[in-house]
């Protein structure tokens, strides 16, 4: 059986779902049933309206499905990414992380495997205590983290154990380390969760 995986992810301007996209094409390169879902924009009208790049975005993505719950009960393996503010994630994530109370409490988010990438405009501007974050969040879900660790050549490049991450400032499009990491992150948590379910 395909093993299914779940993207769910927020992005303002771009940068974290062109990610998102090149996990899902990995992933069902790998031979995964997969589910890319953004999350609901929850920023008021006046402040997207005002910034082009996060209005222009928000009308390229405004006909794809959106994430809920069920997506990750759904998963074998979930991938969650979002832009890093202050630190930490969105409050756009964070927000659809809240609605995870009901299946939690089920215990039907537990035993899957997870796993996140992330965005900052800068380097070394937050991008490890936002996966940390993110783990953290994964531990309450009772979910088997798998980082990529130092288990590739191409981390030795981009240098981030913690999972995958884009420094957007000097340019939003992925290079090949960037699509290097991201392929990796999403090919060895397939292939964990192979293993989990043999």
């Amino acid at each position: 059986m395909a093993v299914k995986v779940a993207i769910i992810y927020y992005s303002s301007y771009g940068a974290t779902h062109a990610m998102a996209e090149r996990l899902a094409e990995t992933a069902e390169k790998q031979g995964a049933e997969v589910r890319l879902r953004h999350v609901r924009e929850t920023a008021p009208a006046e402040a997207y309206e005002s910034q082009d790049a996060w209005k222009a975005h928000l009308d390229e993505i405004a006909d794809r499905a959106v994430a809920e719950p069920e997506d990750i009960e759904w998963a074998d393996v979930v991938v969650m990414g979002s832009p890093t503010r202050y630190g930490h994630v969105t409050s756009q994530l964070q927000g659809y992380l809240d609605t995870l109370g009901p299946l939690w409490s089920e215990g039907k988010l537990a035993d899957k495997v997870y796993t996140a990438f992330t965005s900052t405009q800068t380097k070394r501007g937050g991008q490890e205590t936002t996966l940390l974050a993110l783990h953290t969040t994964f531990m309450h879900l009772g979910g088997i983290i798998v980082a990529p660790g130092y288990t590739d050549p191409s981390k030795f490049v981009d240098g981030n154990p913690y999972g995958a991450s884009k420094v957007t400032g000097e340019s939003s499009e992925l290079d090949g380390t960037d699509t290097d990491a991201l392929d990796h992150l999403v090919t060895r948590a397939i292939g964990v969760a192979q293993k989990l379910t043999a």
